[in-house]
């Protein structure tokens, strides 16, 4: 039995996990690489095969079953909030558009903690409303991922590290006790797991995970 995958956005801390776990999984017999530039560390996994794209312009997906979406930036990091909304939001939607055309049937996807399309909050409107967007293209299956603060090696990806999670990763133990499970700082494989265990389980329809619920699913 063959199970094909595309991945976007294993460029990133979640979804170079996401990689790696996938092309570990003896089912998998295709996983189509989303890249925007060339990474040979991803290209030379099993099953793996690169697929040259640009945030405006997803090119045709060959038949699928499972895509998966990690894309995703800062508006820092952006530049701007149109320029964020165009990766955060039109090139989800796209890679999601894509998919469904391409045969998913199952979908799943990086959000953010806070993610809602009636927030006040450019940053928390922007990931809800993707949310909308994909969820009514009409998987079958659709998880969405909410993590709180990700963890992870962003040298190792070529990226600097950020001061928040460079915090973070300091403070959190000693704040633990009294912070809320879901506000919990949590590392991008853990994310990845979840994300993969949550597929596994089968359920159709919606399913939004936050924060506390990856880190029981993916810990």
């Amino acid at each position: 039995m063959t199970h094909r995958y595309a991945l976007a956005g294993a460029s990133g801390l979640v979804g170079r996990e996401l990689a790696r776990l996938v092309s570990a999984d003896p089912a998998c017999t295709e996983l189509h690489l989303l890249l925007r530039r060339p990474l040979p560390a991803l290209e030379a996994l099993p099953h793996a095969h690169a697929v040259a794209w640009t945030s405006a312009a997803v090119p045709a997906l060959p038949r699928l079953d499972t895509a998966l979406c990690a894309l995703g930036t800062t508006i820092a990091t952006a530049g701007s909030q149109d320029a964020f909304r165009a990766i955060d939001f039109d090139a989800v939607l796209a890679f999601a558009s894509h998919a469904h055309k391409a045969g998913a049937r199952r979908f799943a996807m990086v959000s953010a903690l806070g993610a809602d399309a009636g927030s006040a909050v450019f940053y928390n409107r922007v990931k809800g409303e993707v949310e909308q967007a994909v969820t009514n293209l009409g998987f079958e299956q659709l998880v969405i991922a909410r993590p709180s603060l990700l963890l992870g090696d962003r040298v190792a990806l070529g990226q600097p590290p950020r001061m928040g999670e460079t915090m973070a990763q300091w403070f959190a133990p000693a704040v633990a006790w009294f912070m809320p499970r879901r506000l919990h700082p949590i590392r991008a494989e853990v994310v990845a797991r979840a994300m993969l265990a949550a597929l596994a389980e089968g359920r159709k329809g919606t399913r939004v995970v936050e924060s506390d619920e990856l880190q029981a699913l993916g810990g």
